[in-house]
């Protein structure tokens, strides 16, 4: 007989999701530093692939971080953002394209009043009204 009390549960899977692309694994400088003195540290043959082995780099990886502490770029041991530069916006050229653009905007309205006057000049011919000359101050 079996003990009413006692309920038998079923293991929990646990969800495993997997992405699509594998990501691209980057060390921050700090790591990179911390495996180089890793490396700097082994002595004995073999150590050093080991320990590439151990943390799943490449040794071509390890020649551009050594080059890079070399030369003392603390900047190379940081990843480095992709993408073409960023380029700053020239305050002068701006103030060029404003310009323009307002100048374009007057030049327009000066063509459309200088075909009113001309316009006013017509109907007062055919009117026969006389305008007073152009070269008079009023």
């Amino acid at each position: 007989m079996e003990n009413p009390a006692v309920v038998q549960v079923a293991p929990v899977i646990p969800d495993v999701e997997v992405s699509a692309k594998a990501s691209r694994r980057r060390y921050t400088a700090k790591e990179k530093k911390k495996i180089l003195d890793e490396v700097d540290a082994c002595t004995k043959a073999g150590e050093i692939g080991a320990l590439l082995r151990k943390k799943g780099i490449y040794s071509s990886s390890l020649f551009r971080w050594r080059e890079a502490r070399e030369r003392g770029e603390l900047d190379a041991l940081s990843p480095k953002k992709r993408g073409p530069v960023a380029k700053v916006p020239n305050p002068l050229a701006q103030e060029n394209a404003e310009l323009k653009r307002a100048l374009a905007k007057s030049e327009a309205r000066l063509k459309r009043a200088e075909a009113l006057v001309e316009l006013q000049k017509k109907i007062s011919e055919l009117m026969g009204i006389q305008l007073p000359p152009e070269d008079a101050t009023p």
